[in-house]
């Protein structure tokens, strides 16, 4: 069937996943995983976060997790344990993914491991040992020994690197050439260097205007709703992206610039370093994911690598203008008055990627 129509239900008993072209056969454990709306409502959150308004990385958090367990499959298609662990290591993902980590306290990781236990009780989990494989604690295809690029980042780099058309080989002959050693990602002199190039060029892009402007003021308006009672924690936790945007599109708090935000993007000016003043929202990336392969076994070492972590942290203001001059004030609503004083949108210690 997957043939004619990739389904994520596993419906005909497999996952062809169509980046790496890995046909898997799913476990009964597996196919009743898919069908659980912790891992179905993945499907309705962005990878790409903020970055789905602005970008044609519009692929979702469930692709990409079935996107890992198609890798583990490829590398250690026994290891039952590890297939799991790959299906359900983002369940606790927020809506719009890393753009939204730490707001409200919220932390995808924490919330993973209380997803993983509930499942548990419906579902054949055994919920420490995959919380324990997922946090590196027990050794695992999916967690490096020794550090360097696993599974996981490898999936993101490549699925992003594919739908902004950076990738130079395609990911499924990239892939027949690839080692794992000890959980991280080896590869061939040449192979490797497209690997750190996609890695660096994803890093970069977590920098444009296209991702930053969008994360940006997501998070100040999903803050203002929050702490507005239009949100609680919970319900900011469980939602899926079009739930999410229902609220912000329909309140008087947060209507005029979410609808602006997605109709105008271009309005929203990305400013590089501290700013202040009326109608200015500020934000902060402390993170990037910059694991790197080996090369034959050698560690590899690249000056952008240095200098994309030497800039961390990397602040930036984004302001409404919608004409060259920015004279014209930032959409909002009457109901709201106050609401144009600095609001700090600190991204918490993931930056989005993976």
């Amino acid at each position: 069937m997957h043939v004619d129509a990739v389904d994520t239900l596993g419906h005909d008993g497999v996952w062809f996943d169509p980046l790496w072209r890995v046909e898997v056969v799913l476990t009964a454990t597996e196919r009743s995983l898919l069908t659980a709306w912790p891992v179905r409502r993945l499907a309705f959150v962005a990878h790409a976060g903020a970055a789905s308004i602005t970008t044609v990385q519009a692929y979702s958090r469930l692709e990409h997790s079935l996107g890992v367990l198609a890798l583990v499959a490829h590398f250690a298609p026994d290891d039952h344990d590890a297939r799991v662990t790959a299906l359900l290591h983002d369940v606790g993902h927020l809506p719009f993914s890393h753009t939204l980590e730490g707001i409200a306290g919220l932390d995808h990781h924490t919330l993973g491991r209380e997803a993983v236990h509930d499942l548990a009780r419906s579902y054949p989990v055994d919920p420490e040992r995959v919380i324990a494989i997922d946090d590196g604690r027990r050794p695992s295809v999916l967690t490096p020994a020794h550090g360097g690029l696993k599974l996981d980042h490898l999936d993101s780099f490549l699925r992003s690197g594919q739908a902004h058309g950076r990738t130079t080989t395609p990911p499924h002959e990239l892939l027949r050439r690839l080692r794992l050693v000890d959980g991280a990602v080896d590869a061939d002199p040449d192979d490797a260097a497209e690997l750190v190039d996609l890695a660096v060029r994803e890093a970069r892009a977590q920098r444009s205007p296209a991702n930053l402007v969008p994360v940006t003021v997501l998070r100040a308006l999903v803050s203002r709703a929050v702490t507005g009672g239009l949100l609680d924690d919970a319900g900011l936790a469980a939602a899926t992206d079009d739930e999410l945007w229902a609220v912000l599109a329909t309140d008087p708090a947060t209507a005029v610039e979410a609808r602006s935000l997605r109709r105008h993007p271009e309005r929203w000016r990305l400013h590089v370093g501290r700013t202040s003043g009326a109608g200015v929202y500020r934000h902060v990336v402390r993170r990037s994911y910059l694991d790197l392969p080996t090369a034959d076994g050698r560690t590899l070492h690249d000056p952008r690598v240095d200098e994309l972590s030497a800039s961390l942290p990397y602040e930036v203001a984004v302001r409404y203008e919608a004409n060259p001059s920015g004279t014209e004030a930032a959409p909002r609503a009457e109901t709201t008055p106050g609401t144009t004083t600095p609001l700090s949108a600190t991204m918490g210690p993931c930056a989005r990627t993976t």
